[in-house]
């Protein structure tokens, strides 16, 4: 073992394509002192054995976005190094083969033109030109993909290493991490053998040894090691230049190698690598296991008439090579990145075999985050902190990851619920609203209402339904709660919403847009930006002392925000499962709470007051997210069984009725109010949201600089069908150019119409201009649907609903 240097300003744990990848990037950016250890050789944990696709085309803008960057990377290494990444820029295809999947491709589609990506929408003519060994009989569409195509990833890791040498960072193999020294909350080193090396910043990229690596500092990482296997033939003369393809209705991809075929699948059975020792030894692989491979076998068999001839059945000896390989999944199937609970200690894991395409944009997201405090982009839906304390059961992560695995060619739908390791958290109120007929969505393992299936029982005459894909999963329910709240009241179960409990008000003045300055009982709304201006967060603050204050925040949210303020020296506890929350609105609302309380119920608009409901102390807000008059009303969460059927007896009575999340987002839509993740992000300012009202320019706040001229504006658009509804990320053209996308939609209800909010470049008239009246559309279902510009809010312009005591 060569002796290390005492300290470093980084150590990177891994030497797989991440590792190399996020040392190089460090390096790029001025991190030169940088020490990547890896136990065995380079590559010899999961890298060396992936199958090396890079398909540009992702689920969400940002994943896309990092493979873009990956595929424009890997050509140029060569370059820049002098060694060959092993990239073959064959193109590829997707197919489609029943009417489900059709639609998700001209989803797809839409997509990919909002991100910019080169493709085309190709017959099944059209994808047999691309490939003639193709059997396109059942084949409905293709996308080609002519950016995409395929890596050697020992390659693809040498070069990146050689990169990060030349920069000056130093990579050491063999070299075992024994331990890593946490003190007062910070990494401050690790531990190889009998060697130390201080450093104030370490990176896991261990990747399915992750969690092994990050339980050596006490911190729980679920990386779920799952058994993941393909196959190459033997040489048959297949052209180098054969594009790389993926049948997902078939559960099957496969793509030219060395004159064969390599085919892989994801099973319907997956099985977990059990073992407390994960990339122990060097190259781990797993004997063949053809009976599971059998359906991915056959659909490539089906699909490559050439393969029919290879009489196998599950002789793993007529393959020229069987890899079965472990791989690092994640519950969500979605990357592990960012900074952990211990500060300095990093993690950049959980590829879900995609790692490869994305190693490059992992690499600059990660170097970007920890050098500067905030990547490029929008990585929230990768960032670690997307999960809390629910995610350190490895029996949960265990069954969310092997559902995740088996499902990961299914189409997925706009508010489709998956089921596994369900239930969790529970409000107090759950078994009342399964008595209700709820049903149910999951959100960072809570169990929320979508709808209560009796709101819709009593429908008469034509139900609407949106067209397309906003209809799969729809209930006539949610326009029964959406008007019971505009005529009556609607109960809403917000007990999910994190709650956050800080102590300093100096600090969290420099944190925040907007003035938190002001009497005790006030409740302001507003953003907490990075150094760019981006929205990192979006909030309530209540203030309940001279130095106290309660912040509130989306339900996934809550360590992200945490983590935020620890950061910058506050005192935080999440206070989340001590409160339920309760929302009461609707014209209604006074009656019903003044049946049940003494109290003087007609304080201001965003302000609080402790009061008495029935016998319980509750702290009432005025606050709404629906567009009508009511309160936030929270208790301590043993009242919270008892506070919801008193607000129950005495609201239904008065037409009021229990309501879901579904609902609720219709009624925010019609009131413009933004939601963080979609319409809002680190990507977008409080000028360019719309949110300028937020932002107290007279104090001095992060982010305060950055918010110039703004580069576009988001607006209200009105589809001229409203039974095509948006669901989120569909194309938005203007004047035929693409433009943008929709960051978020659906149907309402209180004003009929179909609602989508997007991004729109600013002119030269600046922001609100009249340009684009009259030349708007949204692709949907296929197809371009015109759409108008409209004023915002579309629902109470004026907020006298919400300002004024009902009949005053």
């Amino acid at each position: 073992m060569v002796k290390l240097p005492a300290e470093a300003q980084a150590v990177v744990v891994g030497g797989g394509v991440a590792g190399c990848s996020v040392a190089y990037h460090l390096a790029r950016l001025g991190w030169t002192d940088v020490i990547l250890l890896e136990q065995h050789e380079l590559t010899e944990g999961t890298t060396w054995h992936s199958a090396g696709f890079v398909g540009q085309l992702r689920s969400t803008v940002t994943q896309t976005r990092m493979i873009m960057y990956s595929a424009g990377l890997y050509p140029e290494l060569s370059e820049l190094t002098g060694l060959d990444p092993g990239w073959h820029g064959v193109g590829g295809l997707r197919l489609a083969t029943t009417g489900e999947r059709h639609e998700e491709l001209l989803r797809q589609a839409g997509a990919a033109e909002t991100y910019g990506l080169d493709m085309e929408l190709l017959s099944a003519a059209g994808a047999r030109e691309m490939l003639p060994l193709l059997e396109v009989g059942d084949v409905r569409a293709a996308l080609w993909l002519p950016g995409d195509g395929w890596l050697d990833p020992a390659r693809l890791a040498r070069a990146l290493a050689a990169g990060a040498e030349k920069l000056g960072v130093r990579i050491v193999t063999g070299a075992q991490v024994t331990g890593i020294d946490v003190e007062d909350g910070r990494v401050r080193g690790v531990h190889v053998g009998d060697q130390v090396v201080r450093a104030g910043t370490v990176v896991n990229t261990a990747g399915a040894a992750a969690g092994k690596i990050g339980r050596l500092a006490g911190v729980d990482i679920p990386i779920v090691p799952i058994k993941h296997q393909y196959v190459v033939t033997p040489p048959y003369g297949v052209p180098a230049t054969t594009p790389t393809v993926r049948d997902p209705d078939n559960i099957v991809y496969f793509r030219e190698e060395d004159g064969g075929i390599l085919v892989g699948g994801y099973i319907r059975t997956p099985e977990i690598w059990e073992t407390a020792t994960p990339l122990a030894e060097p190259r781990t692989l797993f004997h063949p296991d053809m009976p599971k491979f059998r359906e991915s076998w056959e659909s490539a068999r089906r699909r490559l008439p050439d393969l029919a001839r290879m009489d196998t059945g599950e002789d793993a000896s007529a393959f020229s090579k069987v890899v079965h390989g472990p791989e690092a999944f994640t519950p969500d199937g979605e990357f592990l990145l960012g900074e952990t609970s211990v500060a300095g200690l990093w993690v950049a894991a959980g590829f879900c075999v995609h790692g490869l395409a994305a190693a490059g944009g992992v690499g600059k997201v990660m170097a970007e985050w920890i050098v500067d405090g905030s990547p490029e982009y929008d990585v929230f839906g990768m960032d670690i902190r997307r999960f809390g304390s629910h995610a350190r059961g490895s029996r949960w992560a265990r069954a969310k990851a092997l559902d995740s695995y088996s499902k990961y060619y299914d189409v997925v739908y706009p508010g489709e619920e998956r089921t596994a390791a369900r239930p969790l958290r529970r409000s107090p109120a759950w078994g009342r609203q399964v008595e209700l007929g709820a049903e149910f969505g999951e959100k960072a393992g809570w169990e929320r209402v979508n709808w209560f299936a009796t709101n819709g029982a009593e429908q008469t005459g034509e139900e609407f339904r949106p067209a397309g894909w906003a209809g799969k999963f729809w209930s006539p329910a949610i326009r029964a709660e959406c008007l019971a709240t505009r005529d009556t009241a609607g109960l809403f179960d917000q007990t999910s919403f994190s709650k956050l409990e800080i102590t300093g008000l100096a600090p969290l003045q420099r944190l925040c847009a907007n003035d938190l300055d002001r009497p005790v009982g006030s409740v302001v709304y507003t953003q907490m930006l990075n150094e760019r201006g981006g929205i990192e967060a979006d909030v309530t603050v209540t203030r309940l002392a001279a130095d106290r204050f309660r912040m509130v925040t989306g339900t996934a949210f809550g360590v992200h925000d945490a983590g935020r303020l620890r950061r910058h020296g506050l005192d935080v506890r999440d206070v989340t499962s001590a409160y339920a929350c309760y929302c009461l609105w609707g014209p209604k609302a006074l009656d019903i709470l003044g049946e049940l309380s003494g109290d003087d119920l007609t304080f201001g608009y965003m302000r609080a007051r402790e009061i008495s409901v029935g016998y319980v102390p509750v702290l009432a807000q005025r606050v709404t997210f629906a567009g009508e008059f009511g309160w936030e009303l929270y208790c301590p969460s043993e009242y919270g069984l008892t506070l919801w059927d008193a607000l129950m007896e005495a609201g239904v009575p008065h037409g009021m009725r229990p309501a879901g999340y579904r609902a609720l987002d219709s009624l925010r839509l019609e009131k413009g109010y933004r939601v963080w993740g979609l319409d809002i992000t680190p990507e977008t300012t409080p000028i360019e949201a719309g949110l300028g009202f937020a932002v107290h320019g007279d104090k001095d706040f992060i982010g305060r600089d950055a918010l110039g001229t703004p580069r576009q504006s988001l607006h209200c658009l009105v589809l001229a069908d409203p039974r095509q509804v948006c669901v989120g990320g569909e194309p938005v053209r203007v004047g035929g150019i693409p433009a943008s996308r929709v960051t978020s939609g659906g149907y309402g209800h209180r004003v009929d119409r179909s609602i989508a909010y997007a991004y729109l470049p600013v002119d030269e008239h600046g922001v609100g201009s009249e340009e684009f009246a009259g030349r708007v559309e949204v692709g949907l279902n296929g197809a371009w649907v015109t759409a108008g510009i409209a004023g915002e809010p579309l629902y109470d312009p004026s907020n006298k609903r919400v300002r004024r005591l009902p009949g005053s």
